[in-house]
């Protein structure tokens, strides 16, 4: 390798494998080597750490630099107006994703969310360049990712665009892998794929794989891991919702569920995926003890529960339907994340519990629960 790939680096990087490996995130030979042999410094030419308020910038100079680079940790990369804007992510969590692509030399990807390129890397080192093809909503990080896979020796085509129309100059591919956060799966992924071909998609707080099928559907379960990704957004957007502030008179009223409850991990799937584009903050005292959970929305819709009360505004209540899914969660055994999974067809998807014939009606139903 080019690009100041020195014994120390190899060494990090052969440290990391073995760690991702022990951990269970590498379950291949084939993948190992490519984490041994794909330097993910040149990559990452700089990041960002929050320091209370503020960010601050950690380059190579820092004495921690590389050991953070090669660490299992996501790194924040872009910092937009205060906001975290793009990352590379923690790297056993794109092995346990490119694990599950169930990928072969011959076979053509598409990935959505170049970010810095180290994921198309890893991804060219293991079917080729020529096999590559990857999409970046912004196009000054397409064109860095760029020149940092042709420094390193790959040459993917990257395409700077709307990631969730995919790239039909390229298609039809035999694998799909998205690395940025969706509440739906664009159906356009699924027409640009061969059948039997197979997407993983960080779906809500959780990794999606889903096979597609001859009739034009794609469908299968989540992973049994968590999975936490930027948004996607619009080009020269941070693709968050700014907290809106207290509605002026909002409705109120006694709530039927602990706040705590939220901190379930189960619980916390299930609703990124009963109440997707939400965004939730919690609240702690100055012990570290939660006190209070807020909930607010694109359509601005807002709740705020605290005390053993809620007070909600907005054309959806949404303390109502979280109230809601946490009883049809109890109520079903307190399902895990792999018992879910998605169905995507032109109309719409569909989450459902053990089976397609099973679809979760607090899922289904947790956004159409109006005033």
């Amino acid at each position: 390798m080019t690009l100041l790939d020195t014994g120390a680096t190899r060494a990090l990087r052969a440290a990391l494998a073995q760690q991702l490996t022990d951990q269970g995130d590498i379950q291949s030979d084939a993948w190992r080597r490519v984490v041994e042999d794909v330097p993910r410094h040149p990559f990452v030419p700089l990041f960002y750490r929050q320091v209370g308020a503020d960010w601050e910038e950690v380059t190579p100079r820092h004495p921690e630099y590389l050991d953070a680079v090669y660490s299992n940790r996501a790194l924040t990369t872009q910092v937009t107006d205060g906001t975290p804007t793009s990352s590379s992510s923690e790297p056993g969590l794109m092995l346990q994703m490119l694990e599950a692509l169930d990928v072969t030399e011959d076979h053509r990807v598409c990935e959505i969310a170049t970010g810095t390129g180290y994921n198309a890397a890893l991804l060219s080192a293991r079917v080729g360049s020529k096999n590559v093809v990857t999409v970046e909503v912004d196009t000054n990080l397409a064109q860095a990712a760029q020149e940092r896979l042709a420094q390193c020796g790959y040459k993917p085509t990257v395409h700077a665009g709307d990631g969730r129309q995919g790239h039909t100059a390229g298609a039809p591919y035999d694998r799909l892998i998205a690395t940025c956060g969706f509440s739906t799966l664009p159906y356009a992924w699924v027409q640009q794929m061969r059948p039997d071909g197979i997407l993983v998609c960080p779906l809500g707080w959780g990794n999606a794989r889903l096979t597609v099928q001859r009739d034009g559907t794609a469908s299968g379960r989540f992973l049994p891991g968590g999975s936490c990704f930027m948004s996607v957004r619009e080009e020269g957007s941070s693709g968050g919702v700014p907290y809106p502030g207290t509605p002026s008179a909002p409705q109120e009223r006694a709530t039927q569920i602990d706040p705590a409850l939220l901190t379930d991990e189960g619980v916390q799937f299930l609703l990124s995926v009963a109440l997707p584009d939400v965004i939730g903050a919690s609240e702690q005292d100055g012990n570290g003890s939660l006190t209070g959970h807020r909930l607010w929305s694109r359509d601005g819709s807002w709740a705020h529960a605290s005390e053993g009360r809620v007070k909600q505004s907005g054309p959806t209540r949404l303390w109502d339907a979280v109230e809601n899914a946490q009883a049809w969660y109890v109520s079903h055994g307190m399902p895990q994340r792999g018992r879910f999974g998605v169905t995507v067809t032109p109309t719409g998807q569909t989450i459902w519990l053990d089976s397609p014939d099973n679809p979760a009606p607090a899922i289904r139903g947790a956004e159409s629960r109006k005033a």
